[in-house]
């Protein structure tokens, strides 16, 4: 695990024409140079010269034109791997940047995933000119709530009138195709309210995406809702005439659009993340490291020491767990649907890894992370917003929970749906040695079930292959149809690591935990208990995507155990979370509290991650 130094990669996993686009990326922000960018920054200068740098470069264009609209141009597709990778370079160099390129993926979702010929082909000539998009779904009243939408399509002669207003809408002021989610008015808004009650079709009827320019009059934009360089407009549509070349998807196909294009843009949201904390850390140590106070070096202090390793390896978890992601991603297809779980921890787990890191590195790189020449405090800000984008931390976490039975019981662990039954004092080895017995007696007769849920290995994908699965996901309905293969060979494999092994039992007590003391009905309509519960359940499958890229690239195991000493204290805080929500049965507490576990303490170890950070300090330094 390498951190990303823009003067030394060479980004020899893609083909010549990528490596070609993102060293021109990475080469127009240094010639800009770091003064001119934060001037930018502070005097919110929308960011048109790059804007004119996509359209020379046909940046946009070749990275996010599907292959099969690119008329024959080889270089033309939609490739998950090294659109993360200019999520990366775009976040390591400011998320203003970032921002107009991940709102132009969104825009552009509804419209590759519709039927609607004539608006693709109006898409690609807009890209080939170097032209934005934008996602029109949130609403100042209702937020992202796809069931309240108030933005109405009144039918007439061969097309609708739209009357409505958006919020909060990225490329607002200048997207030449806005996609707009709203409703026909002659149909009735949907009673959500009861959220066990399964929505038919029908319900469905009314919703539709339709495109809309927002040059066009009836287009009324009013504001930049931030204080940024980035625009997010409030704008509404005042008599705006869609015709049925605007239509892009109508009745359950446009709220399908509507998840389905959230599944894949928020995914970026993790490398926008890694990249921001890539040039923090770079900054943060050549200032530390180099700076004397009391006789030593501020990396030398005991308190800064661990802060300086924890974020180290806290940012190499990032960046393994993301880049196994990736393979998830782009082997997708309608049997293999694991990607929903995946983008949902890529999005609010590693944002918030890393705003951890961010808080962390601010104490080490103090007042000098405040000084108008440095990047760090744009990415102080934006650190703080990536959790909450693309659907809250809450709204991913009760996504994740639904995956939670299947990922967390193979069909060889039924023996443990007994332990309901066993006393809360019970040992927790002698529970787990019960339950294993239980399952081994079952395992015969449930081989041919074993077999139809075995779910292939996914294999490293990093080839110059198109991702034509993300504009056809399908229903975003049937999760709980969705298997996973054991997960617990991946830690077995990494058992010699001190650590792995220690987050192993606490993963196995979790698994107890949920067998003996399943939530109660109250406790499944309880999110805040529920978010107690999906803190220790999303660690799991983070760690082990984790473990099968530290397979793939032979991780540091210097660094692999100390994250993993990260991972078991907070696997432990968040049983003690649990312990002590109110509404925990007694079970549930005493369970809790098998979950706790103190790392395997290695100060030498602790030290060689350090010297590892220490390697940045003067590394990298921006273009002044």
């Amino acid at each position: 695990m390498e951190i990303f130094n823009p003067t030394t990669h060479t980004f020899d996993e893609f083909d010549t024409a990528t490596q070609r686009i993102l060293r021109k990326t990475v080469d127009y922000f240094e010639d800009l140079g770091k003064a001119r960018l934060l001037a930018d920054t502070r005097d919110r200068i929308w960011y048109q010269d790059f804007l004119d740098f996509n359209r020379r470069e046909r940046v946009f264009a070749t990275f996010l034109t599907p292959k099969a609209l690119a008329d024959g141009d080889r270089d033309k597709r939609w490739d998950t791997a090294r659109n993360a990778r200019m999520s990366q370079i775009l976040g390591f160099y400011g998320m203003q940047y970032w921002y107009v390129w991940q709102v132009t993926v969104l825009g552009l979702m509804p419209i590759w995933q519709s039927t609607n010929a004539a608006a693709k082909k109006r898409a690609v000539a807009l890209l080939d000119d170097g032209d934005i998009f934008a996602f029109g779904l949130s609403e100042k009243e209702h937020g992202a709530d796809v069931y309240s939408t108030d933005m109405l399509l009144e039918p007439g002669d061969g097309g609708f009138t739209a009357n409505g207003g958006k919020y909060y809408i990225g490329n607002g002021n200048q997207a030449r195709m806005v996609s707009v989610f709203g409703r026909r008015s002659d149909t009735p808004v949907i009673d959500s309210a009861d959220s066990t009650r399964r929505i038919s079709d029908d319900e469905y009827a009314g919703y539709m995406f339709f495109a809309a320019d927002s040059q066009h009059a009836n287009y009324r934009l009013h504001k930049n809702v931030v204080d940024s360089q980035m625009y997010v407009a409030a704008f509404d549509l005042h008599d705006y005439p869609v015709a049925s070349d605007d239509v892009l998807h109508t009745g359950r196909a446009a709220f399908d659009a509507a998840m389905n294009t959230v599944n894949v843009g928020k995914f970026n949201l993790g490398f926008g993340a890694v990249g921001a904390c890539e040039n923090a850390m770079f900054e943060a140590l050549t200032h530390a490291d180099n700076r004397i106070l009391f006789g030593h070096r501020v990396t030398e202090f005991p308190q800064v020491k661990a802060l300086v390793s924890d974020s180290f390896a806290r940012l190499a978890g990032m960046k393994l767990f993301s880049e196994r992601a990736v393979d998830y991603m782009r082997s997708a297809n309608r049997d293999d649907r694991r990607y929903l779980l995946i983008s949902a921890i890529e999005k609010m787990s590693v944002t918030r890894a890393g705003q951890k890191v961010y808080e962390d590195i601010a104490d080490v790189i103090a007042a000098r992370g405040f000084e108008n020449d440095m990047m760090f405090p744009n990415g102080l800000t934006s650190m703080f917003g990536l959790p909450r984008l693309e659907g809250t931390v809450h709204v991913n976490m009760a996504l994740s929970l639904k995956f939670m039975p299947a990922y967390m019981f193979s069909p060889t662990d039924v023996g443990l749906l007994a332990l309901k039954h066993v006393p809360a004092a019970a040992p927790l080895t002698g529970v787990l040695r019960w339950a294993g017995q239980r399952a081994a007696g079952v395992v015969p007769r449930l081989r041919s079930e074993t077999a139809k849920a075995t779910v292939r290995r996914v294999p490293v994908r990093r080839d110059a292959a198109d991702d034509s699965f993300l504009f056809h996901q399908g229903p975003s309905s049937g999760l709980g149809a969705i298997t996973f293969p054991d997960w617990r060979p991946a830690f077995t494999e990494f058992a010699h690591i001190p650590n792995v092994a220690v987050f192993t039992e606490q993963a196995l007590a979790f698994q107890a935990l949920l067998a003996a003391a399943e939530p109660t009905a109250d406790q499944r309509s309880d999110v805040d208990f529920l978010f107690a519960i999906g803190e220790l359940f999303t660690l799991i499958p983070y760690a082990q995507l984790v473990l099968e890229q530290s397979r793939i690239e032979g991780a540091d195991t210097d660094v692999l155990d100390h994250l993993f000493d990260i991972f078991v204290r907070e696997f432990s805080r968040h049983a003690v979370t649990l312990h002590g929500k109110p509404t925990a049965t007694p079970m549930q507490q005493s369970r809790a509290l098998d979950l706790v576990r103190r790392p395997v303490a290695d100060l030498d170890r602790a030290d060689r991650v350090l010297e590892r950070a220490r390697g940045l300090a003067g590394a990298y330094t921006m273009k002044p």
